[in-house]
């Protein structure tokens, strides 16, 4: 009797020491390590199992239900231990992500359109409210609509490699080598060509925006750049239709009233040609920094379209005439904004587009 006596005094033991240490475990790998220690197959109430064989046939069955009542309190203890360790992991889990509420919110800064992307939409939106039809072109071009098509000859420099990118690897089916187009005048050729297929007959009046690329980089030139040009053929289109659009758009653009003056000058696919001033809108005239002293600032090349532009599109240039000019949208945003330096566009410096761009 003395021998069941100590074993159950032993699981009563057992029982205690194992509540009290699942009660102390920090973590569920700590209480992991606790049931291995109490209810493995090494553990204590294992060890006190082994003594069962040496009791009487008697007493066998009260030390089975002592160690069954031992066994299954510490499998409540462990359970009731793992519960609270989880809730408590829960907890701090919660604690270490919940957002402080107290706390002054994080304002998010509104974006804005990129000066140039704003430029590019009021310039267009004026041609448009002309009657003017927005036209597109693809920025990778062939030679034909580049070059050919707006009669420039192959000795010309803008055809050079030290001026153009060309793409070695690319070629039209005529093996024409391709290009980054290098001034938007190919929409020109291209608008003409799809409106005559499509069985229309002048007048056509398109204005087309986009990038263009050319070998350049400095304060006032980039080697990604954005242009508008602006066209229209029709019967007796002449320079004072030319004059009277550029003097609209100009005022209108820089929202005053622009003096403008057309002096002489050559360009292939226009004839005759004229470089457009405009009264500096700096000093009003009077002669500054920005235009050195005379008063006029250079703006854009325009002209009447060349005979050999219309009859490269199939359309007859003893019938129809058209003014064309194209127009850097940098260098108009420069002007009406006073940037000084063209490569502030394409810095990225947020605190330059967000002084200089529109809000949305």
């Amino acid at each position: 009797m003395a021998d069941i006596d100590a074993m159950i005094e032993q699981l009563d033991v057992i029982l205690k020491a194992a509540v009290d240490a699942f009660a102390a475990a920090g973590d569920r790998e700590a209480l992991q390590q606790l049931r291995v220690r109490y209810l493995g197959k090494k553990g204590a109430l294992t060890e006190v199992l082994k003594g069962v064989g040496k009791l009487s046939p008697e007493d066998r069955p009260v030390i089975g239900q002592h160690v069954n009542r031992t066994k299954a309190a510490l499998a409540e203890s462990l359970e009731q231990r793992e519960i609270e360790l989880a809730e408590k992991a829960k907890t701090a889990r919660i604690e270490a992500e919940k957002a402080d509420i107290t706390l002054p919110g994080r304002k998010k800064t509104g974006g804005a359109l990129h000066p140039v992307q704003l430029g590019l939409d009021e310039i267009t939106a004026v041609f448009a409210q002309m009657g003017f039809v927005v036209a597109e072109g693809p920025e990778i071009e062939d030679e034909f609509h580049n070059f050919d098509a707006l009669n420039i000859p192959p000795e010309h420099p803008a055809r050079a490699m030290h001026d153009t990118f060309f793409l070695k690897d690319l070629q039209t089916n005529d093996e024409q080598p391709m290009l980054l187009r290098t001034h938007t005048s190919p929409v020109q050729i291209r608008a003409m060509k799809r409106f005559l297929a499509e069985g229309g007959e002048p007048p056509l009046a398109v204005v087309a925006p986009g990038r263009v690329y050319r070998c350049d980089y400095d304060v006032t030139h980039s080697p990604m750049f954005h242009q508008v040009e602006v066209f229209k053929v029709d019967r007796k289109v002449s320079m004072a239709h030319l004059k009277g659009v550029l003097k609209h758009f100009l005022s209108t653009y820089f929202e005053k009233d622009v003096a403008i003056r057309l002096r002489p000058h050559y360009f292939p696919f226009t004839e005759p040609s004229a470089e457009v001033d405009i009264g500096c809108v700096f000093c009003a005239g009077k002669g500054c920094r920005i235009c050195k002293g005379s008063g006029w600032i250079e703006v854009l090349g325009s002209g009447m379209i060349h005979p050999n532009v219309l009859k490269s599109v199939g359309i007859d240039a003893q019938e129809f005439s058209g003014f064309a000019f194209g127009l850097g949208v940098e260098r108009l945003v420069m002007l009406k904004q006073g940037i000084p330096d063209l490569r502030l566009f394409f810095e990225n410096d947020v605190r330059f587009l967000r002084r200089m761009g529109a809000s949305r």
